[in-house]
C-alpha cells in the first residue's frame, strides 16, 4: 500500500524523507529558508548515482501544500525504485519542498506571499504588470476581510458567464506583480526558493546530459486522474518524445484552449528548459486532479484572505486547501501515488 507515504505535516514529511535517503545511500543537502515567523525551513536534495548521462529530476512542493503529494512520491521512490532506477544508469535527484514556508503553513504561496510557480521570470522579463482581467476581478478575487459566509460559486458562476472560462483562466491565474496581497502574485524579485534552485540545480544534476524533469502538482484536472502539462509546442521534438511515452490522451499543452491548465508566467518549468537549452532537457508538470475549478480557487482566495485578514488564523481555511491539494480520501491517495510511480518508471525507461 503507498497511501502510508503520506505524512501529516511538513516536519513528519522532510524526516522521513532524510531517513530514507539516508538509507538509499543518496547524498543528501539541506538548504534553510529564512521567513519572520518559521526558523526551522530547507529545502532537502537527495542525490543518487554519479557518472551517469542520463539524470531524472524529481521536485515537489513548489505550490507549498502541494508538497504533501510530491513529498509521498518521493518517499516511496526511496523506498520503491531505487535499485530499479539505479540498474537503468540514471541519476536521481530529488528535490523536497521546493516551497517549505508553504508546505509548512499550509499555504499554497511562500513566505512572501509569493506563487513560486510565477517567480522564474527569464532574464529579459520584468517583475511588473498584471493581465486587465486581473484588475477587473480584483475585489473579488481579494477581498480584505476575513472570511466569511457568501455565495461565491455564483459569484464565480457569473464571471465565468460574462468573460469565459479560458479567458477568466488566464487573466486570473497567469500571474501577476502587481497586488502583492493578492493571489497568484509572482513576487518583486526572485525569491529565496527560486535563487537556491538557480544558483545550484547545475551542480545536482552534474555532467549528465540528458535530463528528464517532473515537477508534481495537484488541483487541476478531474478527481484521481493526471495530465502531462508541457510548455513545448504541439510539434516540436520535446512534446512528441512525451506524446510517445505516456500516449497523447496523457499529454496537453500547457496552454491548451479547454484543456486542464493555462500559460503561466515565471513558470519554473520554462526558465528550466531556458536553462538547459543547450543539454537534452525535457520539463513535465505531472498534474494530479482534485476538485472541480471553482472549490479549489475558493479554497486558495479563502486561505489568502485568512492568511492576511484574520488575526485568529482562520484554521479551516488552511483545513480546507489542503483538502483540496490533498484529499484525505485513501482512494484517491493510492490510486494517484500508484500511477506517479507509473509514470516515474514509464519515463525513465524510455530516457
Amino acid at each position: 500500500m503507498n497511501a502510508p507515504c503520506f505524512s501529516s505535516d511538513y516536519r513528519q514529511a522532510r524526516s522521513r524523507f532524510r531517513q530514507a535517503a539516508t538509507r538509499a545511500g543518496a547524498q543528501l543537502y539541506s538548504y534553510a529558508v529564512q521567513s519572520k515567523s518559521d526558523h526551522d525551513l530547507t529545502v532537502d536534495v537527495a542525490i543518487i548515482g554519479e557518472g551517469y548521462e542520463r539524470a531524472l529530476v524529481i521536485t515537489s512542493g513548489v505550490h507549498g501544500v502541494e508538497g504533501f503529494f510530491g513529498s509521498a512520491l518521493q518517499l516511496a521512490m526511496l523506498q520503491q525504485q531505487v535499485e530499479t532506477l539505479q540498474q537503468l544508469q540514471i541519476k536521481i535527484v530529488l528535490v523536497h519542498a521546493v516551497n517549505p514556508y508553504g508546505f509548512a503553513q499550509l499555504r499554497r504561496f511562500n513566505e512572501d506571499n509569493v506563487d513560486l510557480n510565477r517567480n522564474f521570470l527569464l532574464a529579459e522579463e520584468r517583475y511588473s504588470g498584471a493581465p486587465a482581467g486581473y484588475r477587473r476581478l480584483n475585489d473579488f478575487l481579494n477581498p480584505q476581510s476575513p472570511p466569511s459566509f457568501e455565495l461565491f460559486r455564483l459569484k464565480a458562476l457569473w464571471n465565468i458567464w460574462r468573460f469565459g472560462l479560458e479567458a477568466l483562466k488566464e487573466s486570473v491565474a497567469g500571474g501577476q506583480y502587481d497586488y502583492p496581497e493578492g493571489i497568484f502574485y509572482g513576487g518583486s524579485q526572485a525569491c529565496q526558493s527560486s535563487v537556491l534552485v538557480q544558483r545550484h540545480i547545475d551542480s545536482w544534476v552534474g555532467q549528465s546530459e540528458s535530463l528528464l524533469h517532473l515537477d508534481l502538482h495537484t488541483g487541476l484536472g478531474a478527481y484521481g486522474s493526471y495530465k502531462l502539462l508541457l510548455s513545448d509546442e504541439i510539434d516540436s521534438p520535446n512534446y512528441r518524445w512525451f506524446a510517445d511515452t505516456y500516449g497523447d490522451e496523457i499529454v496537453e499543452p500547457l496552454a491548451a484552449t479547454g484543456g486542464t491548465a493555462y500559460s503561466v508566467s515565471g513558470h519554473f518549468g520554462s526558465w528550466m528548459r531556458d536553462h538547459f537549452k543547450q543539454r537534452d532537457y525535457r520539463f513535465a508538470g505531472a498534474e494530479f486532479g482534485t476538485y472541480g475549478v471553482i472549490r479549489v480557487l475558493a479554497s486558495i482566495r479563502a486561505e489568502n484572505r485568512a492568511y492576511h485578514y484574520d488575526k485568529s488564523g482562520n484554521r479551516a481555511a488552511a483545513r480546507e486547501l489542503l483538502e483540496c491539494f490533498c484529499p484525505a480520501d485513501s482512494a484517491w491517495r493510492e490510486s494517484v501515488l500508484s500511477a506517479a510511480l507509473g509514470v516515474v518508471k514509464r519515463g525513465c525507461s524510455a530516457l
